[in-house]
């Protein structure tokens, strides 16, 4: 169980739907994770795409109630470099969230540059490691 200062470390998870063959298992591994980890999950947001996940993000990390974040979601490779355009702009900008808000996002979107198979085969372990890193760090802001 994670306590810090007494309480229950409260983590929200941010899930991306696009590639929902995907995503689906994502949500639900990293909500499983914080539970096994021993932290209170205090709100699950799903939002269309890796894209606005950080604006679920922003809501989230104002909140009180809320010590960190976990961001999961999968950004397959086409047939342009659009991928690679969305995870750097979704990376820049939860970094600066997590530094403006004082408080972590576990980045758990897999990508640019995977196939389909290859981001089927990450679904647990991206899942795992937002959740790990999430709760890592929120014990560093007490």
């Amino acid at each position: 169980m994670i306590i810090v200062s007494g309480k229950k470390i409260r983590i929200a998870i941010v899930g991306s739907q696009f590639n929902l063959e995907i995503t689906a298992p994502m949500l639900s591994e990293a909500v499983s994770e914080s539970k096994k980890k021993g932290a209170d999950v205090a709100a699950i947001i799903e939002v269309p795409g890796a894209y606005e996940t950080p604006f679920a993000v922003a809501k989230l990390l104002a909140r009180k109630d809320i010590d960190c974040v976990a961001a999961v979601g999968a950004v397959i490779k086409g047939e342009t470099k659009h991928d690679e355009a969305i995870m750097n702009a979704i990376c820049r900008e939860l970094l600066a969230l997590s530094r403006t808000h004082g408080k972590p996002v576990g980045l758990g979107i897999s990508g640019p540059g995977q196939t389909e198979e290859q981001a089927k085969a990450r679904i647990n372990d991206y899942s795992h490691r937002a959740v790990h890193a999430a709760l890592h760090m929120a014990k560093l802001k007490y």
